[in-house]
């Protein structure tokens, strides 16, 4: 019976991480997003001129393994500046900050793009639970409750409309050798994706494109343990 709830208490983990950091933080940023961007965009014109890149870029690595640094998980992300932070009460704490740093991501061709991004926090949770031997998870659990998180995540905030259209999730499987441009290529293809999402929208055609992100079914199709680590598209970027 203890086993049992032991395994119970597993599958809960990720569903539980989701909605903590929706709760607890993205539903309180999200919101104040655009504004922050506004903000920016008025001190410096020409930085942001694609308005759908206006969000917040939510990174999340199934393998769970989150760099506090950018700059040095990629030499072609630079930290440009933070945003307006957001001070409220919250639990006590009478000015609890809230802020996004903005970075510069440099293409194949040494151009820059603006973006706000930053790792999805509860990741670390799962990784250092994967350490412990209390929590007793394997590296095979740790992915498995990785892919329910981004799912869990990804349900929760297509159904909040105060955070819609003020983030991207953006949910990769890094390749086993290490590539030196990984994750600037990878923040890349997306930033690509929404500047054609607003030149299309700008030449009015309203006809649905299917999105290339990945859905919570094509994550499951596409990720297992026993293969081995595949793009998480095929557009052979």
């Amino acid at each position: 019976e203890m086993s049992e709830m032991s395994e119970r208490s597993k599958q809960n983990v990720a569903h539980g991480l989701a909605w903590s950091y929706y709760v607890g933080y993205l539903k309180i940023v999200l919101p104040r997003m655009k504004k922050s961007m506004e903000e920016f965009c008025r001190a410096n014109p020409n930085l942001l001129a694609c308005r759908k890149t206006w969000k917040l870029h939510i990174l999340i690595p199934l393998s769970c393994d989150v760099y506090d640094d950018l700059e040095k998980a990629d030499s072609n992300i630079q930290y440009v500046t933070d945003l307006t932070e957001t001070t409220l009460a919250r639990a006590g704490t009478k000015k609890r900050v809230y802020k996004h740093s903005l970075y510069a991501i440099r293409d194949e061709e040494n151009q820059l793009w603006y973006c706000a991004v930053e790792y999805a926090t509860p990741l670390q949770s799962l990784y250092a639970m994967s350490q412990d031997e209390c929590a007793a998870f394997s590296r095979e659990e740790r992915l498995e409750q990785a892919k329910l998180f981004y799912r869990t995540l990804e349900e929760i905030l297509k159904g909040s409309k105060e955070c819609a259209d003020a983030y991207r999730l953006i949910a990769y499987e890094e390749p086993e050798e290490a590539e030196t441009c990984f994750l600037s290529r990878e923040i890349m293809w997306h930033l690509q994706q929404e500047h054609r999402e607003e030149i299309t929208m700008l030449e009015g055609n309203h006809l649905h494109t299917p999105s290339m992100a990945l859905d919570s079914a094509e994550l499951n199709l596409q990720i297992s343990v026993s293969d081995l680590p595949q793009p998480l598209r095929t557009d052979g970027f």
